[in-house]
């Protein structure tokens, strides 16, 4: 379960220099294997919610609000010990690195030589990517990049899965396979997933009431 309770992120006011919430207060659970969305215009405040959740740093950013995963407080933990994995609209891959290289930059080091080859070309199967561990990841389809970095963030044993867009920009065929291989993945590892997005194709993808992030208008 990943519950965030009264959220409040703000920026300072370019004239005034106070304190500018994005939006009201935001408290949401996402029980696991569920995928929770908010759906919100461009600029609503979208990506620094995930980005917050992550614990990445964003400049001039206030914060407060608390988040809880599997029943811990990780508010003001770093991001490397939040067990948080994040995807951004962009893929994002390495371009020095090979696809199977890519896949396992994150997977854990308990997993050694032939047993984490296996992991990585197992997976690569398993999402329809087989045979690609070799290629160069600027080779691939736009959909096939989506998915390689799907991999490589599911591969690091997240505890709870952030979409910053993903897939909006991905045809329909590309975006079903990205789809099919997320709900597949977070059903095994029984994760809750939170999802910004403004595409009204995401709709479909809410097992959650849909959450409409307003403006702060005081």
């Amino acid at each position: 379960m990943l519950n965030i309770y009264q959220a409040t992120l703000s920026f300072p006011d370019t004239e005034t220099k106070e304190s500018k919430p994005l939006f009201p207060p935001l408290t949401l659970s996402v029980p696991e294997e569920n995928v929770c969305l908010i759906s919100a215009p461009s600029g609503a405040g979208k990506s620094t919610l995930l980005r917050w959740v992550a614990g990445m740093p964003t400049q001039d950013l206030s914060s407060h609000g608390t988040i809880v995963l599997a029943g811990h407080d990780i508010t003001n933990l770093p991001p490397e010990k939040r067990h948080i994995g994040i995807l951004f609209q962009t893929p994002l891959l390495f371009p020095h690195l090979c696809v199977a290289d890519n896949i396992g930059f994150g997977i854990p080091r308990t997993y050694r030589g032939m047993a984490r080859r296996m992991l990585i070309e197992d997976a690569l199967k398993n999402a329809g990517l087989a045979g690609l561990s070799k290629r160069d990841p600027e080779t691939l389809s736009g959909g096939q990049q989506s998915r390689v970095a799907l991999l490589r963030t599911l591969l690091a044993e997240p505890q709870a899965l952030l979409l910053d867009e993903p897939f909006s920009s991905l045809d329909d065929e590309a975006r079903q396979k990205s789809i099919t291989l997320l709900r597949a993945e977070m059903t095994k590892r029984k994760l809750p997933v939170l999802l910004v997005s403004h595409d009204p194709r995401d709709r479909d993808l809410a097992d959650l009431p849909v959450i409409y992030l307003a403006e702060h208008t005081s």
